[in-house]
């Protein structure tokens, strides 16, 4: 069953819920191995101090005024929380009789999570928890053989104390602000970083199929925790100790897809082998999302004739009964800017319309009118707001008027307002577009300007929904720029230039925790049966990968 969600259109009252069950994305993977024993070498490339005794030092006495000592292996994150407590603080662990750093037993109060990461243009998606300890041991030969491991002083003090000291130039130290950075001037590159310091521009490698930044993650699986303790006397103040540095209640997944248009060979194909037939490898994985998005291009109409795959004119509509293949993925947003909603005329669009209302489909981009379809579409999840906002930038197809449906213009003053009011008061805004269509990957320079002004405004993604040809990436103004999807759901298997080009999508999974975009996940799908998306294979992925980082200048 999809993970509880909810939504709300602009103007009507948000409501949260929390608390429910992760639904497993890419099923079990395997527990890691065993923990090898700690390395002989005893090389460091950094002095550590001294940690702090597990228990108050004797004859030390319990009437003393409080001083607090902070251990080296605390995160910048906790240490910034222990600092406002406003315990007066000293350098030196014998005179302290307050104390917080690691613990190594089971009466930790706090566990802290961290990351495995590289910069973002890296095709490596997963690596073992045992091939992370022989980097560690500089016993490691696998595509990041001979790279230091990126991280902060903290970082290194705390799993040199659980794992022993790093052979000599396993580790590379660097401030924590600094990291990404450094990890992009010199990619190939990675690092540890904690969870709170994931941001758009990494990518988070999964351990043994582990990541935090998914739904089914299990620490009780994953190497990459430290647990920490605040002790002291029997008169030890109360202190705002967090629990952990992820929540999973404060977690929250958007999914955006490309073009979707159940027509021509696509519905011939779905009238024979079953209308949920293209969505069933990926299924379980937009279920998993707690926003799937949709850009349905063609209208639901029930005047529509029988699909045919040689249809000679691009004029198109779908059955009304397809609705269910939406559903069935766990369809939550339908985007309408597409060039084909407006096909069928004005009687098609409202009886679309009103298939999705029946349906509990909020929707955006495009509507009964100009001034319902260009409205921001406002949602709310696990405390992360989140707002929608598209257009079609083609006059010929957004129709939409005072009195007229249809999808809408781009009307740039207005959205740019739109983003940047509803990013003031905490929204984080995804801008999409139904752009000209190009039959090569790269961004036109137009394209560029119009993309990159959402940016500007405020948006944290902007997003292409219109490419057949899946287009390049970038980074821009701190937001994450995905110019072109390519295909989800549509027939188009033919060759550009001698390629199956059209074939090749991406799904991107974006992640936000806390009211912050963390970044995006690409998944990577190939298309069959004229209709049906699946998941490219390790060759395949890294090819399409490589290919693209490499087109979009990284």
């Amino acid at each position: 069953m999809k993970r509880l969600r909810c939504f709300a259109l602009a103007g009507i009252l948000l409501v949260m819920i929390v608390g429910c069950q992760p639904v497993v994305l890419w099923g079990e993977p395997p527990l890691p191995p065993a923990p090898a024993p700690k390395p002989t070498n005893t090389a460091s490339p950094t002095a550590l101090p001294t940690l702090a005794p597990v228990a108050l030092p004797t004859g030390k006495p319990t009437n003393a005024p409080s001083l607090l000592w902070i251990g080296p292996t605390i995160p910048p994150l906790l240490r910034e929380r222990a600092l406002a407590w406003g315990i007066p603080i000293t350098e030196s662990s014998n005179d302290a009789n307050l104390y917080l750093n690691l613990s190594q037993e089971d009466d930790f109060q706090v566990t802290w999570i961290y990351a495995l990461v590289a910069p973002f243009p890296t095709v490596t998606d997963d690596v073992s928890a045992s091939d992370l300890k022989s980097a560690w041991n500089a016993t490691y030969s696998g595509p990041f053989s001979g790279l230091p491991l990126l991280m902060d002083e903290s970082t290194l003090a705390a799993f040199t104390a659980i794992w022993g000291k790093p052979a000599a130039g396993a580790v590379k130290v660097e401030p924590a602000g600094k990291i990404t950075d450094t990890a992009w001037a010199e990619k190939p590159s990675w690092g540890i970083v904690p969870f709170e310091a994931i941001e758009p521009r990494w990518k988070v490698l999964s351990i043994d199929g582990q990541s935090p930044i998914r739904r089914n993650f299990k620490a009780e699986s994953y190497p990459l925790v430290v647990h920490f303790r605040f002790f002291g006397s029997s008169e030890t103040p109360q202190v705002d100790l967090p629990a952990t540095n992820r929540d999973p209640s404060k977690l929250a997944t958007v999914i955006l897809t490309g073009v979707t248009a159940l027509t021509r060979a696509t519905a011939a194909t779905m009238d024979v082998k079953g209308i949920t037939f293209p969505g069933k490898d990926i299924r379980e994985m937009m279920l998993e999302a707690d926003i799937a998005h949709i850009n349905n291009e063609v209208p639901f109409y029930g005047g529509c004739p029988d699909p045919d795959p040689n249809q000679p004119n691009e004029v198109f509509c779908s059955a009304t009964r397809y609705i269910q293949l939406l559903t069935d993925i766990g369809t939550d947003v339908v985007e309408l800017s597409g060039d084909h909603f407006a096909d069928y005329g004005s009687k098609a669009m409202m009886e679309t319309l009103q298939i999705y209302k029946e349906n509990n489909l909020p929707y955006y981009g495009g509507g009964t009118n100009l001034e319902e379809g260009r409205k921001p579409l406002l949602m709310e999840v696990n405390g992360n707001k989140l707002m929608f906002i598209g257009c079609n930038i083609k006059d010929v197809y957004s129709t939409a008027t005072d009195t007229v449906p249809g999808s809408v213009p781009c009307d740039f003053p207005y959205i740019t307002g739109q983003i940047k009011i509803h990013r003031a008061e905490g929204y984080l805004p995804i801008s999409t577009f139904q752009y000209h269509e190009f039959d090569s990957p790269e961004a036109r320079p137009q394209q560029e300007i119009d993309f990159r002004t959402m940016a500007e405004a405020g948006a944290v993604i902007v997003s292409g929904s219109q490419a057949h040809v899946a287009q390049v990436m970038e980074f821009h103004n701190g937001a994450f720029i995905h110019y072109g999807l390519g295909n989800l759901f549509f027939d188009q298997m033919q060759t550009v230039g001698g390629t199956k080009i059209k074939r090749r999508g991406f799904i991107d999974r974006h992640v936000f925790y806390d009211g912050r975009y963390l970044g995006v996940e690409l998944i990577t799908t190939y298309l069959e049966d004229f209709s049906r998306p699946r998941y490219m294979t390790p060759e395949e992925r890294g090819s399409f990968l490589s290919d693209y980082f490499g087109k979009s200048g990284w």
